[in-house]
């Protein structure tokens, strides 16, 4: 007979025994994140319903001493969602979106992922600062930071957070105060479990995009082009651009452009960028075009670097990893960062970058059956072949723990006052997320 370990006999107890998970497929489905290559198996899963049933597995797992981790979407690349051997706070019971028309806020619990909310918004006329990827977790992306097609306009997803109700580390409730949602807007989940967030609207019914792919050969042309419309782009326009596969297979280099404002200037605007075909879309159908990008089961490594702006350094690394790429479902995706969310103040937020810039996100994808080695191995070249250009730091969500120059610098001045929050709210590192400086 298999002795029932004690944290589930507690939580059991507390929570009913249909809450809490050591096997069968609700635990399996609860155990795998978006990256199949990460396998940790926890102890438990417990699937709270409120911030009553997420302090109660706080405590619990404080009490049998076992490693917490918190899990809203699963898409965390490195699988931080779920810790091996540990106690999993599945909040997707929590999923709860309330939209408050009227002052332009939307009340969203800890489970929700941008579909969710992005769906809640929409018969409203409304939008939020999320990402491109639907199944994403809403708290995890806007904790981290948030870059998104609507950044020039509206800001990064932390800049659109107005308030949070957190579980801390000893068991208690409590509705963030200044310094607590200020390391909050950026700093990541270490702080303690945000089980429902305050976050802006806006009013935007419909969007401008299109997509355009050119052959590596012409891709030097392309880019260098791009840096010359970005120094000058609206914040209307944001221009995610990079290298991938085109549909024959080979390197190609890719623009997929996304307008927020009105209609006539934004088909000016996107046929200045060389497109033929520009479509309205709503936020739901935009999140739609990028599902078959984002789909589960596949193996994944990442890497990321901040750098100022396509220059001819930038523009070479990118086409050397088109090149060099050695799977056809990996590439390098740029996001620009510009217009509202550089307007914020550098210690409004935890963010440590607030210049214009470019994020670069290299991916690597393969299937299972493949060996990982030459894969990561592209992704750690790519991200060695931008050093030199770099900016300090990177995007915390993209970051590994042992990227320790990078983290060192990924909050910029902002990294002091987020230490003191750290000890303040969480002594003892219950909450482990995005790495914070040390």
């Amino acid at each position: 007979m298999t002795t029932m370990p004690p944290v589930v006999r507690d939580l059991s107890a507390r929570l009913g025994y249909e809450r809490v998970l050591v096997s069968g497929p609700a635990f399996e489905a609860a155990a795998l994140v978006w990256n199949d290559a990460v396998r940790h198996r926890p102890v438990a899963v417990v699937r709270p319903l409120d911030a009553a049933g997420v302090a109660a597995a706080v405590l619990a797992a404080r009490e049998q001493g076992l490693p917490l981790s918190v899990r809203g979407g699963g898409h965390d690349w490195l699988g931080r969602a779920v810790r091996d051997g540990g106690l999993v706070i599945d909040l997707a019971g929590m999923r709860r979106v309330t939209v408050d028309a009227a002052a332009g806020v939307a009340t969203v619990e800890g489970g929700a992922t941008v579909r969710d909310v992005i769906a809640a918004a929409a018969p409203h006329g409304l939008v939020a600062a999320a990402g491109t990827v639907g199944g994403v977790g809403m708290a995890g992306l806007t904790l981290g930071g948030g870059y998104g097609p609507l950044l020039g306009r509206f800001g990064l997803a932390a800049d659109n957070l107005l308030g949070a109700e957190v579980v801390l580390a000893d068991g208690s409730v409590v509705t963030a105060g200044p310094d607590l949602l200020w390391a909050l807007r950026g700093g990541g989940g270490n702080f303690g479990v945000v089980t429902a967030m305050r976050i802006a609207l806006h009013p935007v019914r419909r969007l401008l995009t299109g997509f355009a792919m050119y052959p590596l050969a012409d891709a030097a042309a392309v880019l260098g082009r791009l840096r010359e419309l970005l120094a000058a782009a609206p914040d209307e326009l944001t221009v995610p651009s990079g290298v991938g596969s085109g549909p024959d297979g080979e390197p190609a280099a890719f623009l997929a452009p996304v307008w927020c404002g009105d209609e006539a200037e934004g088909r000016d605007a996107l046929g200045a960028l060389g497109l033929s075909t520009v479509a309205s879309v709503t936020y739901p159908e935009l999140l739609a075009q990028f599902d078959q990008y984002a789909a589960g089961g596949r193996h994944h490594a990442m890497r990321t670097r901040s750098v100022p702006a396509h220059t001819p350094e930038v523009v070479e690394a990118l086409l050397a990893a088109g090149r060099s790429r050695t799977s056809p479902l990996s590439g390098v995706v740029v996001h620009h960062f510009h217009g509202a969310a550089t307007r914020v103040a550098g210690d409004a937020t935890a963010v440590g970058e607030r210049r214009d810039h470019l994020m670069v996100e290299i991916g690597a994808v393969w299937q299972p059956h493949e060996p990982a080695g030459p894969h990561r191995a592209w992704t750690d070249d790519v991200w060695s072949a931008l050093a030199p250009v770099a900016l300090p730091g990177g995007y915390p969500n993209l970051l590994r723990p042992d990227d320790r120059e990078q983290v060192a610098h990924a909050y910029g001045a902002n990294a002091g006052r987020l230490r003191e929050v750290k000890v303040r709210y969480d002594p003892d590192g219950v909450f482990t997320a995005t790495p914070l400086p040390s």
